[in-house]
């Protein structure tokens, strides 16, 4: 019997730097499965340039997951190599999956410096050289003398990286400097004339000796861990094409489809799609445009167009390959959905046919300065397992009230209909096909019942500002 899948992150940029993450997910492992979580989405688990400080996308070692004594601590924010593997393997009992944050556009950290040539290029515009090339020291060698060979003897050098952004023989801080013989790779987005690069030591995923490199990260990544599948940080800043080969080099050596999603930061579905063609729809991405509408919707004061919720976004134009989410760990520190909002942004992603739903760990547990929405997320999730089936039916009519139907299926016979407002309330006429039929609201918020006529149809309401999801009885 097929169940419908969802996905939490775990972790939130905030978190304590007290190396307690994976602990706490071994305790709580089995009570996200039993509230309807199928898979995690954990934080880079690799050591980074500001150690136990470092939310993990500063990537310093990609061998090291808290097992070497490297930038000033054994552990990383999250903990050590072994209490890491002990959270993964709690999940798996759990039967929850775990997906693994990769950071491979950039290298930071660097045990030493290079001497190279470097040409300084535009921000604005990374194919417009600013001036001659000139002698500058660079960090870009990498020996992980903590590590001392372990697992990876390679060692990196300047000729592994594009572009970097210091110079260490001036001080000078945010010029970018395309190095020797070094060309920006292609395809990437073409944001700034060409967006390879983002920060720190680009990696010249051109070099083979690089890509071999990440090769042998990726099956020992997945050997060592167990792990069921990646997010791509920085996508649209890495060689499209590369994404390809590794992920059929590591599929292969699995011996099984792991899953994966690109950070491909941009509102925009046709670039979505673009990315989506060129990585032979190998995974998935995260659907931004959606984010921004959620957004936009809880700050409008009720006086956002609800009828237009779904416009421009990923779920509509691909649900197969889309990601969709409320917040994420960029997101909530300046672009977050408005709290009151987000029942009714959960409800949209989480009872609706098509994406993947992701669940934010503030949103859930909260967090310093953010409100949880821990037992109305456990109402939804609920639903979202037992009932949010079959075929699906819209009533996107009104700019303030509208709602949809979920008509079961062979294993999940009871339908539901689910009514959000983001004005002062009301009611929507929908059909259950469920003839004189009672339904509950299961969040609690609106009491009695809804019977349907003799045609199927009943009148579901809600409050203003809240969403009600009506379950057949």
């Amino acid at each position: 019997m097929a169940t419908n899948g969802t996905m939490m992150q775990y972790f939130y940029w905030d978190y304590p730097a007290d190396g307690m993450l994976w602990n706490e997910l071994t305790r709580n492992a089995a009570d996200l499965a039993a509230a309807g979580i199928t898979a995690l989405w954990l934080p880079p688990p690799c050591k980074a340039e500001r150690g136990i400080q470092d939310v993990g996308y500063g990537i310093y070692d990609l061998f090291d997951l808290g097992e070497f004594n490297q930038k000033g601590a054994v552990r990383t924010k999250y903990g050590t190599r072994q209490e890491l593997e002990a959270a993964v393997q709690a999940a798996h009992t759990a039967g929850l999956q775990i997906y693994l944050d990769v950071v491979v556009n950039h290298k930071a950290g660097a045990d030493g410096t290079e001497v190279v040539m470097g040409t300084p290029v535009s921000h604005d515009n990374r194919n417009i050289e600013i001036g001659p090339p000139r002698e500058i020291e660079v960090w870009t060698h990498f020996n992980f003398p903590g590590r001392a060979g372990a697992y990876s003897d390679f060692v990196w050098h300047w000729q592994h990286f594009d572009a970097v952004d210091y110079d260490q023989r001036t001080g000078t801080v945010g010029t970018i400097y395309k190095l020797r013989d070094k060309q920006f790779e292609t395809p990437v987005d073409p944001e700034r004339g060409n967006f390879d690069y983002l920060l720190f030591a680009d990696l010249d995923m051109s070099s083979d000796e690089v890509r071999a490199e990440l090769n042998r990260w990726g099956d020992w990544i997945v050997q060592t861990l167990g792990i069921d599948g990646f997010r791509f940080d920085a996508a649209k800043h890495i060689r499209f094409f590369f994404f390809n080969d590794w992920l059929d080099h590591v599929r292969a050596t699995a011996g099984r489809d792991l899953f994966a999603v690109g950070e491909y930061w941009t509102p925009d579905s046709g670039t979505l799609g673009w990315f989506i063609e060129q990585t032979g729809r190998r995974m998935s991405v995260f659907d931004f445009r959606l984010h921004f509408n959620l957004r936009d919707a809880s700050r409008g004061g009720g006086s956002f167009d609800m009828t237009r919720i779904f416009d421009g976004t990923q779920v509509r134009q691909d649900p197969a390959l889309a990601v969709t989410f409320v917040d994420n760990h960029d997101s909530y520190r300046s672009d977050a959905v408005e709290d009151w909002f987000k029942p009714l942004a959960y409800a949209l992603i989480l009872l609706r046919e098509g994406g993947q739903p992701c669940l934010f760990y503030p949103d859930y547990y909260g967090a310093p300065g953010r409100q949880g929405h821990r037992q109305v997320l456990d109402r939804l999730l609920q639903v979202r397992r037992d009932h949010a089936y079959g075929p699906q039916n819209d009533y996107f009519d009104h700019p303030d009230v509208v709602g949809w139907t979920r008509l079961g299926d062979a294993d999940h016979p009871r339908a539901i209909a689910v009514v959000l407002s983001d004005g002062p309330g009301g009611s929507k006429r929908m059909n259950v096909n469920r003839p004189n039929r009672t339904f509950a609201d299961a969040t609690g918020n609106v009491g009695g019942a809804v019977t349907t006529g003799d045609d199927g149809w009943g009148e579901f309401r809600c409050n203003g500002g809240s969403v009600s999801v009506w379950v057949e009885q």
